[in-house]
């Protein structure tokens, strides 16, 4: 029996439907459907939800959003290494590889077994505060140091590995798996990079110097971010999700990590093809 965990946002107007399309398909064959607790609740499944859901074992998981809600179920289950798939109602959806009209046809992909996984780099982020060292979490997209508030411009330095390239101003700096090259490094100017691209891309946030530009480094490469003293209002945010409050004098280390996120995709989407779809489609 095929154990299919499936991820709902609550904040989409369509996932309702999605989700009942998806409870009758699946209504009649040998399917173990199952859905964290509270969202269970929300959308009327009672009989489906389970508590701590990522500690049960799944074949697949399936998020019913966007990019973002894909992102949040990958990092729920951290180390596990149950692929996720993602059912498009958002808005680019460049993760997310099943588009409405075609759900049913892909869920009898996923029921045959007849797809991919593609395992992606997962980014692991650290702070050193006070000489402490602690673990913050996993990123599949980015891991971003920016101003908390109306803050003033930013003085960071940065080191790769054992060596300090250079201080500068800027309002932040996203470091970026080949995946999230698509994200907020986009937006500020990076390039986009293929996900199959074994690198780490960090991209300054409005710097201020013409000497601070996006820089593609190994994926083996270790980066450190270092926080002047003078300023008092930093946060470090994963994939835009969670974030958490910098000190001064704080440094952020961001690396490969030991683990790995499995996407979903099916044989008929091509990477490039996505992009002209979701970047290109006017052109």
């Amino acid at each position: 029996m095929l154990t299919i965990a499936i991820f709902p946002n609550v904040d989409k107007p369509q996932a309702p439907e999605v989700l009942k399309r998806i409870m009758d398909f699946y209504r009649d064959k040998d399917v173990k459907l199952i859905m964290p607790i509270d969202e269970s609740r929300f959308f009327g499944f009672e009989e489906y939800g389970v508590p701590n859901i990522e500690q049960i074992e799944a074949d697949i998981a399936l998020s019913i959003g966007g990019d973002g809600t894909l992102l949040g179920v990958c990092r729920r289950y951290g180390a596990r290494s149950v692929p996720v798939c993602g059912i498009n109602i958002g808005t680019l959806g460049f993760m997310a590889d099943i588009e409405l009209g075609e759900l049913e046809t892909k869920l009898q992909k996923i029921l045959e077994g007849d797809y991919q996984i593609e395992h992606r780099l997962l980014l692991a982020g650290f702070v050193k505060s006070s000489g402490q060292e602690r673990f913050l979490g996993h990123a599949i997209n980015d891991v971003v140091v920016t101003k908390g508030g109306v803050a003033r411009m930013l003085h960071l330095g940065l080191s790769i590995n054992e060596t300090h390239l250079m201080d500068y101003k800027a309002d932040g700096v996203i470091v970026s798996s080949p995946t999230g090259s698509t994200a907020y490094s986009l937006s500020a100017g990076g390039p986009i990079m293929n996900p199959n691209i074994r690198a780490l891309l960090i991209t300054p946030i409005c710097a201020h110097t013409f000497n601070m530009r996006p820089l593609v480094v190994g994926e083996d490469d270790v980066v450190h971010i270092q926080i002047a003293a003078i300023h008092q209002d930093i946060i470090v945010t994963f994939d835009g999700q969670e974030s958490f409050r910098l000190l001064p004098g704080d440094e952020v280390t961001v690396m490969k990590s030991n683990v790995q996120a499995g996407i979903v995709k099916f044989e008929d989407k091509d990477y490039y093809q996505i992009l002209r779809t979701k970047l290109w489609k006017d052109a």
